[in-house]
């Protein structure tokens, strides 16, 4: 029962052969709660006016954090040199980019984005935002410092430390250099905390061009998945695309995006409308990988 409610409220999916998992992350939040049991715990998160403040301290627990800058390289190659000039064409009359990063963790992901928008050199004079949203009101504090330390720069290059960050001190820190993102980038980013089922705080985020959602499906099951996949397909502009982790894909979840060929990188496209010249750009195809 605790686990179905897990499923329901955050999409998080605990199998059966899962149950030690999740008996070892919320063991220390009945210790904190008083409670002798899990059902007395699931009790709490189901009816008690507590509810709404132990469900986040549950989402804490159960949710994954592991990001850092850059990640997954090639996919990134893919969105600068293919989809930011497709877009910057697409798009020159309006002058406005919105680019959604759901599941940014701390803010890594979402201020990669917006480096990788101000290196293009497409977008200058443009309106644009960069959102990150992310289930963790802690990661998203901490996305809003846009203060990290060494792990979060295990795969970029000296050349993009020195250009987007500036050392920085981080109070209680041990040892390691910390830097901050600099103002540059972080005036592009903006950050919230979600939950990507609640319809009400999703449609605060837009109309997105773009939606990068990368790792996040992968621990959602399949109604929830669906449910998410849908409101990015409503969320996105038409012909906005949605990129998804490179063992993610959209088979068996939805038919409504059409696939868009890239050189390094397969990524999902909503379909144009009709008369917004659908054969230009790269190659399309449609169906789900």
């Amino acid at each position: 029962m605790l686990r179905d409610l897990v499923s329901e409220r955050l999409g998080i999916l605990f199998g059966p052969e899962s149950r030690s998992s999740l008996e070892r992350r919320l063991r220390g939040r009945l210790t904190a709660r008083g409670l002798s049991s899990y059902a007395d715990y699931y009790q709490l998160l189901k009816y008690s006016p507590l509810a709404i403040e132990e469900w986040e301290e549950a989402a804490e627990l159960l949710t994954t954090h592991e990001t850092y800058f850059f990640r997954e390289d090639y996919q990134l190659r893919a969105f600068a040199e293919e989809l930011l000039p497709m877009l910057a064409e697409r798009l020159a009359s309006r002058k406005r980019l919105q680019i959604w990063s759901a599941g940014c963790s701390t803010g890594e992901e979402a201020y990669t984005i917006a480096m990788l928008v101000l290196a293009s050199g497409l977008f200058d004079g443009w309106d644009v935002r960069v959102y990150g949203s992310d289930l963790s009101k802690r990661c998203i504090a901490a996305a809003r410092r846009g203060i990290y330390g060494p792990a979060s720069f295990r795969t970029t290059t000296e050349e993009a430390k020195g250009r987007w960050f500036v050392p920085a001190e981080k109070a209680g820190a041990g040892s390691g250099e910390f830097f901050g993102v600099s103002p540059e980038v972080r005036a592009l980013c903006h950050f919230g905390q979600m939950n990507m089922l609640d319809d009400e705080r999703t449609h605060l985020v837009g109309r997105c061009d773009i939606i990068f959602c990368r790792n996040v499906l992968i621990y959602f099951d399949a109604p929830r998945r669906r449910q998410v996949i849908d409101m990015f397909h409503e969320r996105l502009v038409s012909g906005g695309v949605l990129l998804l982790g490179h063992a993610e894909s959209l088979l068996n979840v939805s038919t409504a995006f059409e696939l868009l060929h890239l050189k390094e990188d397969l990524v999902y496209r909503k379909p144009l409308a009709s008369g917004g010249g659908a054969g230009s750009g790269p190659n399309t195809g449609g169906g789900s990988r």
